[in-house]
């Protein structure tokens, strides 16, 4: 089954690592094989990734565009991960990072991805 993207005008988004921008108009994109896909919008840039949880996610994204799963990326997304348990408060949230880290040691880097994008969603709606 097709993945379909429904793009916004100028939308920038990564197939396989090139990052591709849609026209000045609507566009649908459909992609009839496997490939590494992220949109704009998860895409986290360096400097915004300033909390463990976001380092975390940034390295597990690097992975997933790099198409690696083993190698530096990987060391640099166990050492995030490794980080990221230890600054967790509560059991919940462990348990939380070992389930980002049992889909990232089974190469389900896409669910590791959403799965740490959801403890990033939830870091910033903790007041400070």
């Amino acid at each position: 089954m097709p993945l379909k993207l429904s793009l916004k005008p100028g939308e920038t988004f990564v197939v396989n690592g090139a990052v591709v921008r849609n026209g000045d108009r609507r566009g649908v994109l459909l992609l009839e094989n496997r490939a590494r896909v992220l949109r704009e919008k998860d895409i986290l840039r360096p400097s915004e990734a300033t909390t463990q949880a976001g380092r975390t996610y940034f390295a597990i994204m690097q992975m997933y565009l790099l198409g690696e799963v083993d190698g530096p990326a990987y060391a640099q997304a166990a050492e995030a991960l490794a980080g990221l348990l230890a600054a967790c408060e509560c059991e919940e949230d462990r348990e939380a990072v070992l389930e980002v880290s049992a889909d990232v040691a089974s190469s389900q880097l896409y669910r590791a991805l959403s799965r740490c994008r959801k403890m990033m969603l939830a870091d910033a709606r903790e007041p400070a």
